[in-house]
């Protein structure tokens, strides 16, 4: 403690830090502390005037390289030039990397190891998947005027470009601008083989970078001969066919080694859109195509016109195929189904059942088509897609787009898009879980969640109604209430639930914000067909092995659906939902013979109008858009999606005999029917059951009679009957007739 008495000096005299440090009192000082102060001044000093020094030498040393006039405008540029490519090139390589990794398998020249023949839910075959491409034939004997017509029409400047043609890709753009629409494609055959190797068809931003890449990717590891050779093995031709090699073989049955020029000139057409241009589905358009790559061939200077006239006035003759489109969408998909139930079972060569009913897949395909074709350019809607099941999930049609062989996309299975008011459902039923009933009084005033408030289609509030009535006018703001009111979490859980996975919590969320697959959301109404019971959508019935050995049976190995929501709260939405359709924005869509139910789902700008709806056989959900993403002319989901939608679902049900959805009262025509197959079923049980089939099916207590036939004489034969079936025939050609004359022998073939 320091004395006060006497300052710097503790009670016993000696020297306090201070005292010490500054000698107080007498003696010599520990430290100078004048002479500190000016060292560091006349350092301090000496170092600014060293720094200025060294400045202007500096200056002085890039003064020398001060430029004027001209070459400083060249130097800017070029400095300029150098920065702005350093960070595209940094973008681009960011753009790449995606593109990179796609490639960056060993396996990517091989054609998988799946070898699927898919049979209609009766047995019968409706093409193939897998390692089933042509490409036995080399290029050197591939005739050269199919090469010559390929290049002239795809690509003529492919021996000469880097995998990207950029003089054809401007050419291409200037064409399509004046005209206003795209007539010409810019793609090289290159970076349509980057397609058809690694990337969905989808037509995005994304997918162009990525294949102009994947191209440049391609040039530095194959030759061009090696390029053309596999984009004519792998190109798709139209008819199930891929390959030049199978195409020649399924519309002139021969091989391609064999075509003439008008032949070739056909084929060389059909890369463009070959459903479009295929013979067999159109042959005027087919013909008018030929001649283009023919003209393509004297412009490009490969052949002289009196080379070619040979070709015009003899046009190439196809076989006659009587045999119906392949439901390729669906194909597709189900070889993923394929590949995800026989992973790790070493099974690779098999033939799966599949759940497809072709009568309805063509009814489909006519719905879809028929009103694209009516309403496309007036509405400004370029796709759509259909998903059909029953109410356990067997998908019996499914179209992916308005036409496969210009895109192959699936946008039934794979095109997330926002749902908008379709979405309401899934609301709706946790509402009613949590007390709610059709007829609670609800207020259709403003609400609000943190900045953002919706408003309703019509503008304006009606005040108070029931429940029911918000949903059949689809009241926007009571639906962001009632997310609200009984939590969005629980929302969420329930559409989990029922597999869908694309929606997130947000404020907007009851209004379907976000995407969902056409599959997914038809998927997640049967729950409210069958209900209340848990679905999941599937498309393979039973797979069988190269052997004839059952591998795989959704009956067998699939487990039983659980009741996974309470069957009251599902007939209380079906009621609602039927009031959408008999009074509400689902009008269009009434049937005659039955009372359906659904929602009608459009999104801002119009981008997405669907409709969703069920009877109690079939649970359908159908889609209109662009796949840009830009607006349609006002379409809604209770006009074009539900006209569709009724278009296909009256060709559907061929009869009135099937019961009535959960809470929904049977229809007059349905109560007559079922009392006359009931009354039928007394007297002739047989009858009775062939009588609720729909045409083209066989009867339940037949397919059971077959059935066991089979497995007695399979047990009788022995392994002769194996050999036998294992051995090619020497008399395919008769063996067709005779299944032709007997489609009941080919169709019993699934039944072992």
């Amino acid at each position: 403690m320091v004395d006060q008495g006497e300052p710097g000096r503790t009670q016993n005299g000696a020297l306090t830090l201070s005292d010490w440090i500054y000698r107080r009192g007498g003696g010599a000082r520990l430290i100078n502390w004048l002479a500190v102060d000016s060292w560091l001044d006349s350092s301090l000093y000496q170092a600014w005037l060293g720094f200025k020094d060294w400045w202007a030498a500096l200056v002085a040393f890039f003064a020398r390289f001060r430029l004027t006039g001209a070459r400083r405008v060249i130097n800017e540029l070029a400095s300029e030039t150098f920065t702005l490519g350093l960070g595209g090139g940094m973008v681009m390589l960011a753009l790449a990397l995606p593109a990179f990794e796609i490639v960056d398998r060993d396996d990517w020249l091989a054609t998988g190891k799946y070898s699927v023949v898919f049979l209609d839910r009766y047995g019968n075959e409706i093409g193939k998947r897998g390692i089933m491409l042509n490409d036995s034939v080399p290029l050197e004997e591939i005739p050269d005027y199919l090469i010559k017509a390929t290049l002239a029409t795809e690509d003529r400047r492919f021996f000469s470009h880097f995998g990207i043609d950029i003089w054809g890709t401007l050419r291409a753009l200037l064409e399509n601008v004046r005209a206003n629409e795209v007539r010409q494609g810019g793609s090289s055959i290159t970076q349509q083989l980057a397609k058809n190797l690694f990337l969905t068809p989808e037509r995005s931003l994304e997918r162009k970078i990525k294949e102009a890449f994947i191209a440049l990717w391609l040039e530095t590891h194959l030759t061009k001969k090696q390029i053309l050779k596999l984009y004519l093995d792998r190109a798709y031709m139209g008819g199930g066919a891929f390959g030049v090699e199978a195409a020649s073989q399924f519309y002139f049955n021969k091989s391609v080694r064999d075509v003439t020029l008008a032949e070739a000139a056909l084929l060389a057409g059909l890369y463009k859109a070959p459903t479009r241009y295929a013979p067999h589905i159109s042959l005027a358009a087919s013909r008018l195509r030929t001649n283009e790559v023919l003209d393509n061939l004297v412009e490009a200077g490969f052949m002289t016109e009196g080379q070619v006239q040979g070709a015009r006035k003899n046009p190439a003759q196809i076989v006659e195929r009587s045999t119906p489109d392949a439901p390729n969408w669906f194909l597709d998909w189900a070889f993923e189904e394929v590949q995800r139930l026989l992973a790790g079972r070493g099974e690779f060569v098999v033939t799966a059942r599949t759940t497809i009913d072709m009568r309805l897949q063509e009814a489909a395909d006519t719905a879809v088509q028929t009103i694209l074709g009516q309403y496309s350019r007036a509405r400004n809607v370029k796709q759509a897609a259909l998903v059909s099941m029953e109410p356990d999930g067997a998908v019996v049609a499914m179209v992916g787009g308005r036409d496969y062989g210009e895109s192959k996309f699936n946008r039934a299975a794979h095109a997330k898009r926002q749902p908008g008011s379709s979405f309401k459902p899934y609301v709706y039923l946790t509402a009613l879980q949590n007390g709610y009933r059709p007829n609670t009084i609800v207020v259709d005033g403003p609400v609000s969640c943190g900045r953002w408030s919706p408003r309703n289609y019509s503008g304006g509030y009606r005040g108070r109604m029931p429940l029911v009535t918000a949903l059949a006018k689809s009241i926007n703001t009571v639906a962001v209430k009632l997310s609200l009111k009984v939590g969005r979490d629980k929302v969420l859980e329930n559409v989990r639930k029922m597999g869908i996975v694309g929606p997130r919590k947000s404020c907007s969320m009851a209004l379907g914000d976000k995407g969902i697959t056409p599959l997914e959301h038809t998927g997640g109404y049967a729950h409210f067909a069958n209900g209340g019971k848990e679905v999941r959508p599937y498309g393979i019935l039973e797979i069988r092995n190269s052997k004839g050995e059952l591998i795989y049976s959704h009956e067998r190995d699939e487990p039983k659906p659980r009741q996974i929501f309470d069957p009251e709260h599902i007939r209380m939405l079906n009621y609602m939902l039927g009031q959408v359709v008999a009074a509400g924005t689902g009008r269009r869509a009434q049937l005659d013979f039955t009372y359906a139910a659904g929602k009608t789902g459009t999104t801002s700008g119009y981008k997405d109008g669907w409709f969703m709806g069920y009877t109690g056989k079939y649970v359908t959900g159908v889609w209109f858009g662009n796949d840009n993403f830009r607006p349609t002319n006002r379409v809604t989901g209770g006009s074009l999606p539900a006209m569709t939608w009724k278009l296909y679902m009256v060709a559907a049900h061929q009869n009135a005999a099937f019961p009535a959805i959960p809470g929904l009262p049977l229809h007059p025509q349905q109560a007559a029917e079922l009392a006359r197959v009931a009354a039928l079923r007394r007297t002739n049980p047989v009858a009775a059951e062939a009588s609720g089939e729909e045409k083209g099916a066989m009867a339940k207590v037949t397919r059971k009679i077959l059935r066991r036939l089979v497995m007695e004489l399979k047990t009788a034969r022995g392994d002769d009957r194996r050999d036998k079936a294992s051995t090619p025939s020497k008399h395919p050609k008769k063996d067709r007739r005779a299944s032709a004359q007997h489609p009941s022998l080919a169709r019993n073939t699934s039944l072992e």
